[in-house]
């Protein structure tokens, strides 16, 4: 697989953004993961980023506390639009070309997201962030992920976590859990075992593109991915 991946499609968590901070954003980690996201780039690979919100806000838990679903769900989409524009400022500042690309009408924020108008960004040397989730509540941005990384006809869908890939059981709960190498879709899907909702993995799976769950604060994980080494978790028909 490894000579057959051309374009990548990277989500990240807005929770990984915080570092040890309880909300908001940490510049070092901004740094660091635009940095890699360059590294790779460089190396001819097209990236393409969805970014979670949780950082900053939670539609999910507002819901819970009595506010309107589909408006809280779209404050999220919001947050996720401020992180995208986090990392673009940062992708700047460190030499690169990169297009934030929204859900919903935003200008002069970011474009309108057009599949066939980000392929063209990827394809001219831009990395392109994909903001505000599908644009409907009730949708994930790990289905938003999946989604995109399916529409930019990507080789390669990457979730990066905070551990090093999908486990039998909580590792952090659990000491007797072990990791999985590789995981068929199926049985990912049938075991519930966490690492994205199931809208997500059936999207997944339906279009035959590998998912890689990884850690993203490994060091060189990023680029070992892409050069084909086994790091994480492979998940595929």
């Amino acid at each position: 697989m490894a000579n057959a991946v051309r374009r990548i499609l990277l989500k990240l968590s807005g929770e990984a953004l915080m570092g040890d901070q309880d909300s908001g954003i940490d510049p070092a980690i901004l740094k660091r993961v635009a940095s890699e996201v360059l590294e790779v780039q460089g190396s001819g690979i097209q990236v393409a980023l969805v970014i979670g919100g949780g950082n900053l806000f939670r539609g999910a838990a507002l819901s819970a506390a009595g506010m309107d679903r589909v408006r809280g769900d779209q404050m999220g989409m919001l947050a996720t639009v401020m992180n995208a524009l986090a990392m673009q400022d940062m992708l700047e500042q460190l030499g690169g070309a990169c297009t934030v690309m929204t859900s919903t009408p935003m200008q002069p924020i970011g474009e309108v997201y057009s599949a066939h108008h980000a392929r063209q960004l990827l394809e001219a040397g831009r990395v392109v962030i994909c903001a505000g989730g599908t644009g409907n509540p009730f949708f994930t941005t790990d289905t938003a992920a999946s989604l995109r990384a399916v529409e930019l006809q990507t080789d390669l869908l990457l979730k990066a976590t905070k551990v090093d890939g999908i486990y039998t059981a909580d590792p952090k709960k659990d000491p007797k859990a072990t990791r999985y190498e590789r995981l068929g879709f199926d049985e990912a899907i049938a075991k519930q075992l966490g690492v994205m909702d199931l809208t997500a993995m059936v999207m997944c799976r339906d279009n035959k593109l590998p998912l890689r769950v990884f850690d993203m604060f490994a060091s060189g994980a990023l680029h070992a991915i892409v050069r084909g080494e086994p790091v994480g978790t492979l998940v595929e028909m």
